[in-house]
């Protein structure tokens, strides 16, 4: 017989299974369909590995990894919140944390404390490795509009301050990735799939 401890470890891991079904705004490169979060999360865990040469030096990047895999998980409940939906914004914090009170809490109690402590170091921005986690987090959502042609900027009409805005954690946590993003900004902003909102 499986032991209690097993059994809520095995019940999170089939609730996390869930995360496939959150659908989030941003379209995949092949413009096929929107992208689910836990695609998205997976798309994190393989950019951690590929650019981590350009994290500062220090950072752990298994703790990055770690991070990056519970991220999201609240979604589950409280859905994908669109970076750019300022209404849907106001009320994103209290929804989440509601639902990593329960989605945490399936697991054993000691479990429980450390993957709600990993969620909650993400959400805090404090340390170096949540730092770089969000970083890559934006880049990601970058990288797959770029792909899509413009994707959830050209469809929900985006602001080039409004991207700034947004991608600011990777020139903070990723300088030398810095100079990519700024360009695809600005190509984007050429193209008129992001609005030119800082030259009038």
């Amino acid at each position: 017989m499986p032991t209690d401890r097993l059994t809520r470890q095995m019940a999170f891991l089939v609730e996390a299974d869930k995360l496939k079904t959150i659908v989030r705004r941003t379209p995949l490169t092949d413009r096929s369909r929107l992208e689910n979060s836990a695609e998205h999360s997976w798309h994190l865990g393989l950019a951690a590995v590929a650019l981590r040469e350009y994290a500062p030096d220090g950072v752990n990047m298994l703790r990055v990894l770690e991070l990056l895999a519970v991220h999201d998980l609240v979604e589950i409940d409280a859905g994908d919140t669109f970076a750019y939906d300022s209404r849907a914004n106001v009320t994103k914090e209290s929804r989440e944390r509601a639902a990593a009170d329960r989605i945490f809490g399936i697991l054993p109690i000691d479990q429980a404390r450390r993957l709600r402590a990993d969620w909650e170091e993400f959400e805090a921005f404090e340390t170096r490795e949540s730092r770089v986690a969000n970083a890559l987090d934006r880049l990601q959502a970058l990288l797959q509009n770029m792909a899509a042609g413009g994707g959830s900027w050209s469809a929900h009409g985006v602001t080039k301050r409004q991207v700034l805005e947004r991608m600011a954690p990777v020139q903070a946590a990723l300088p030398d990735v810095w100079p990519f993003v700024v360009d695809v900004i600005d190509r984007f902003c050429a193209s008129g799939a992001i609005g030119n909102d800082l030259e009038r």
